[in-house]
C-alpha cells in the first residue's frame, strides 16, 4: 500500500511554498503521479535542448575528426583505421565514408565511446551529422534522468531531485557535450552510474550490517563478511565500462573502492564490532573480488574488436615479453604493448593548444573550448540577419550554476566535516575522483570541457546547499529562502536562454556573440 509522504519538516511552521509541495505530494495519488511525471518533464526538456538541429553544422568539429572517423572505421571494421589523406573531413562530411584504407590507426582512447557512436552512425547514417552525434544527445539525455535517480535515491525528495537534474538540464557544458560526438559524455554516463550504483549498495548493506552483528551477541570480535552484494557488483561493472571510454574511469574504480572500505569500517565500528578496522580489511578484499574483475572482463570486452580481427594497430606486431609470461596469449601480450604506447602518449601529451586549461583553472571558468566557431555576411549561406550572422559553439558551463556549484562543494565539504553524512561524503567523493586526479598533470595538455564529468556532482551539492538555504528552522527566515533559491532558480534559466545559442550554434549577430565573453579568457 503507498503511503502519504511527510512534508520535510513537519515540526517547522509552514510556508505558502511548504503547503503548496504537500498538495501536490501528500496525496498517495498526487505522489504517484509526480513521482513518474517529474522526471519525465526534466528529460524531455533534457532532450529538446539537446536535440533541436543537432545536424548543425553539418561538418566535423573540434575533435570531432578524430572520434566520428574513428569510430565509424571501428563501426566497419572492428578496428579504427586510417583514412585516405586528402581533405578527409570534407569528403567524409559530403558523404564519401569510405575512404578508410583498412590500415590500423594509432587511437588512445579505448573502444567504448567509439563504439556508440559508431552505433548512432549504422542507425541514422554515416553521411548524417545526426548520425555522428545522436549517441551523444541520447546519453546525455539519459545522464539527466540520471541525475535525478541519484538525487532521489540520497535524498527520497521529487523536489529535491527535480532541482538538481533540472539544473544539469539547462547547463551548457552538458548541453555541448551532448551535441557534439565527443567521449566525455560517455564517460560522464558511466561515471554517474558508478556511484549510483554505490548509493543503492550503501541503502541495502548498511542496515544488515547491523543486523547481522546484533544476533552474534554484543559486541562481537568479528562481524560478517558480505558477498551478497549485488549493487557493488554493478558498481564494478559501470566502472569498467567507463574506463572502456577513458582511462579516468579507473580513478573512479579506486575511488568507489576506497569509499567501500571506509563506510564499510564506520558500519561495523558503530555495530560495536570489536575488531572493526581488521575487520573492514577483510570485507575490503571481498569488496576487491566483487568490483575488480568485473570491471576487468568489462573493459577487456570492449576491446573485442580489435582482439578477433588482425588489422589493429600494433595487432601484427611482434613483441618481445618475459619467459615469465609466455604463458598469456599473443594477443593479449600485443594488446599490453599497445597500451604502454597509450600511456607513454598520455603522460607525454605537452603539446601547446590555444584552448587548453590547466585543471587548477577549471573551479574559476577561466578558459572553456571553442568547439566551433564561423562568420557569414548577409545572404550568404541563408543568412538573413542585416549585419551577418555568427556561429559560436563554447563548452561554457552556465556561469551562475557552475560558480555556485563550486562554492556549494565547500559548504559540502565544511558541511560534512561537521555532521559525518554519507551522501555529502558520496558526492565529494564523485567530485574528488574526477578532478583530484588532473592536478597531479600540470603540464599536460587538457581542456576545461573534461569537467563534464564533474558536473552531476557539483549540481547535486549545489541543491543540497539550496536545500539549506530554503529550509532554516526559523519561519521568518524559511520563507525568505524559499523566495531566494526560486529567485536564483529563475536566473540560472534566464542565463541559460542568453546563452543557449552559443551552446547550439545558432546563427546570432555578432555583437549578440560578443556580449557573452565576460571574461577576456573566453574569446
Amino acid at each position: 500500500m503507498t503511503t502519504a509522504v511527510p512534508p520535510l519538516l513537519p515540526t517547522v511552521e509552514q510556508t505558502r511554498i511548504d503547503r503548496w509541495r504537500d498538495a501536490l505530494l501528500a496525496s498517495p495519488r498526487g505522489y504517484r503521479l509526480w513521482r513518474w511525471l517529474a522526471p519525465l518533464l526534466v528529460t524531455v526538456v533534457a532532450a529538446v535542448l539537446r536535440l533541436i538541429d543537432i545536424g548543425n553544422p553539418h561538418q566535423l568539429v573540434f575533435d570531432e575528426t578524430y572520434y566520428v572517423k574513428d569510430s565509424w572505421s571501428q563501426w566497419v571494421l572492428g578496428y579504427p583505421s586510417t583514412w585516405e589523406p586528402d581533405d578527409t573531413d570534407a569528403r567524409f562530411a559530403a558523404g564519401q565514408t569510405d575512404i578508410f584504407t583498412g590500415i590500423g590507426s594509432y587511437v588512445v582512447h579505448p573502444p567504448l565511446g567509439r563504439i556508440l557512436i559508431g552505433a548512432g552512425m549504422a542507425l541514422f547514417g554515416p553521411d548524417s551529422a545526426t548520425g555522428w552525434r545522436i549517441s551523444a544527445a541520447v546519453f546525455g539525455t539519459a545522464t539527466v534522468l540520471l541525475v535525478y535517480l541519484v538525487a532521489r535515491t540520497l535524498t527520497r525528495s521529487i523536489p529535491f531531485a527535480t532541482v538538481a537534474s533540472g539544473l544539469i538540464a539547462i547547463d551548457g557544458l552538458g548541453i555541448v557535450l551532448s551535441r557534439i560526438a565527443l567521449l566525455d559524455i560517455f564517460l560522464t554516463f558511466f561515471i554517474l552510474l558508478t556511484f549510483w550504483f554505490v548509493a543503492l549498495d550503501h541503502l541495502r548493506t548498511g542496515d544488515r550490517i547491523a543486523e547481522l552483528v546484533a544476533r552474534r551477541g554484543e559486541r562481537p570480535m568479528w562481524g560478517p563478511i558480505l558477498w551478497n552484494r549485488p549493487w557493488l557488483i554493478a558498481a564494478g561493472t559501470a566502472a569498467g565500462a567507463a574506463t572502456a571510454v577513458k582511462w579516468s574511469g579507473l580513478y573512479v574504480l579506486a575511488a568507489i573502492g576506497v569509499y567501500a572500505v571506509v563506510t564499510d569500517a564506520l558500519a561495523r565500528r558503530r555495530a560495536g564490532v570489536v575488531q572493526w578496522p581488521m575487520d573492514a580489511v577483510r570485507q575490503g578484499l571481498a569488496s576487491f573480488v566483487l568490483l575488480v574483475p568485473v570491471a576487468l572482463v568489462v573493459y577487456l570486452a570492449s576491446w573485442s574488436g580489435w582482439l578477433f580481427t588482425s588489422g589493429g594497430y600494433m595487432r601484427s606486431t611482434p613483441v618481445a615479453t618475459s619467459p615469465l609470461w609466455s604463458w598469456v596469449p599473443e594477443a593479449l601480450q600485443r594488446l599490453w604493448a599497445y597500451h604502454q604506447a597509450m600511456y607513454a602518449f598520455h603522460v607525454g601529451l605537452v603539446t601547446p593548444h590555444s584552448y587548453a586549461s590547466p585543471a587548477w583553472q577549471w573551479p574559476l571558468l577561466i578558459r572553456p573550448t571553442s568547439m566551433y566557431w564561423h562568420q557569414d555576411a548577409a545572404g550568404v549561406n541563408g543568412c538573413t540577419l542585416p549585419t551577418g550572422c555568427t556561429e559560436a559553439i563554447s563548452s561554457l558551463a552556465n556561469p551562475i550554476i557552475w560558480w555556485a556549484g563550486i562554492a556549494a562543494s565547500v559548504f559540502l565539504l565544511v558541511r560534512f566535516v561537521m555532521v559525518r553524512d554519507w551522501r555529502y561524503a558520496l558526492v565529494l567523493t564523485g567530485l574528488a575522483a574526477t578532478y583530484v586526479p588532473w592536478l597531479l598533470y600540470p603540464e599536460r595538455t587538457i581542456f576545461q570541457f573534461y569537467t563534464v564529468a564533474m558536473l552531476p556532482f557539483l549540481v547535486i551539492a549545489l541543491t543540497f546547499a539550496l536545500r539549506e538555504i530554503a529550509s532554516p528552522a526559523r519561519a521568518a527566515s524559511r520563507i525568505t529562502g524559499q523566495v531566494g533559491v526560486l529567485v536564483f532558480l529563475g536566473f540560472c534559466v534566464v542565463v541559460s536562454a542568453f546563452w543557449y545559442p552559443v551552446w547550439a550554434g545558432l546563427p546570432v549577430p555578432y555583437e549578440f556573440w560578443r556580449l557573452h565573453n565576460w571574461l577576456p579568457t573566453w574569446i
